[in-house]
């Protein structure tokens, strides 16, 4: 065990970073990424936006009376798909195992380098150096010898910080950032925690295992038995890179909403797909997770028996999937991914009136290839519909 270590890369306010290297002089404003309409939420923000309150999954609408002087960008995720895609390369020649958690955040096995490195500090800034030298973008490094540690330690110096948490200081950090930064722990919880007089850390770890489930129910009674003694919950099992692309986002303050949640199903479709054509992988199945506020988890999936070709099918499918399993309540995570991949150009099954989806498919790869090429390409970001699901 003395030997295991994690890093968390987390990039620092990815989407709204890349907004600025396309566009200079967009630096030190107050950035919102999002469609600026009466029905839209923000999808992210810049640090300077953040001052005045501004958070993802907010309503457009409330985000700018916090902040009217904030810029929005429609953005795009293409080319946030590609710019990822660079620091995962680097990434993944950096360390012996890399595991993409999502479009702006990895999880890096630095188990046995201090001989190639040196210590996990100078392994960290050379790496975020590395990352920037051929990037322009800044990433903040979690290290401890759990992932979820490692999770918690990334957001602890934010922007382009560095933090390592030694097995024997983990229960010290913990109690250090406190109850509300604990990943997974948003106001709802926070409020439930209060009924039972539970205002910290120390508080929570009073409780037995049993006790905690008895109170707040098996899965998250036992989550945060779990996370108040540094003990990994299982926040990330990624899969093999040849057998699924997928990715995910936890919401604080859960997410709710028509219109917010098929927003982000729309990112996740497109950040998935576009990768899978980066990789020449045709999918043939199709996943969503979700999680809702009190940790309980659920995911389905289907195979169509039709191909796969763009985006905008994945969309579909994932409206499709969710809707049919989705309960009441607050989210506090959505992911999505593609199985079943095969590596080709198309679909493996024969069909008819495809025209349009290959013509689809055929314009997404080509915006995909010209954003690799260092074109700015301008692109419709919000295809989201207006009609109930």
């Amino acid at each position: 065990m003395s030997d295991t270590l994690f890093f968390h890369v987390d990039l620092d306010a990815f989407f709204a970073a890349v907004e600025v290297l396309e566009n200079p002089n967009l630096k030190g404003k107050p950035l919102i990424i999002g469609h600026n309409g009466p029905r839209s939420v923000v999808s992210t923000c810049s640090y300077e936006a953040r001052k005045f309150g501004v958070h993802s999954a907010m309503p457009m609408v409330t985000a700018l009376r916090l902040c009217p002087q904030a810029i929005c960008v429609d953005g795009s995720m293409k080319l946030y798909s590609e710019k990822s895609k660079q620091v995962m390369t680097i990434l993944r020649d950096y360390a012996p195992q890399m595991t993409q958690a999502s479009i702006d955040e990895a999880y890096l096995d630095m188990s046995g380098t201090t001989r190639i490195y040196g210590s996990p500090k100078d392994s960290a800034k050379r790496l975020q150096e590395r990352v920037f030298n051929k990037t322009g973008l800044t990433a903040s490094i979690g290290i401890a010898q759990s992932r979820y540690i490692a999770k918690l330690a990334s957001d602890y110096h934010k922007p382009n910080g560095i933090t390592y948490v030694p097995l024997s200081r983990e229960v010290e950090f913990i109690d250090l950032i406190g109850l509300k930064k604990l990943w997974g722990i948003g106001n709802a919880t926070l409020e439930n925690l209060r009924r039972y007089h539970i205002s910290d850390t120390q508080t929570l770890r009073n409780f037995t295992e049993e006790g905690l489930q008895k109170l707040f129910g098996p899965a998250q009674g036992s989550y945060l038995y779990k996370i108040s003694r540094g003990i990994d919950p299982g926040i990330y099992q990624g899969e093999a890179k040849s057998h699924s692309i997928s990715a995910e986002r936890t919401f604080y303050p859960d997410l709710f909403g028509e219109d917010a949640i098929n927003q982000f199903l729309y990112e996740l479709a497109q950040d998935i797909m576009f990768r899978a054509f980066d990789e020449n992988f045709v999918p043939k199945t199709i996943g969503v997770k979700i999680r809702y506020a009190d940790f309980s988890t659920f995911s389905t999936s289907l195979t169509p028996n039709v191909g796969i070709y763009s985006s905008k099918d994945v969309y579909d499918y994932l409206k499709q999937l969710f809707w049919a399993k989705y309960k009441s309540g607050g989210i506090r995570l959505l992911g999505a991914g593609l199985y079943n991949l095969y590596y080709g150009e198309t679909p493996e099954q024969m069909e008819l009136f495809v025209e349009e989806k290959i013509k689809r498919q055929g314009l997404e790869k080509t915006i995909l290839k010209l954003s690799k090429s260092g074109l700015e390409v301008k692109r419709a970001s919000n295809l989201l519909p207006k009609s109930k699901h």
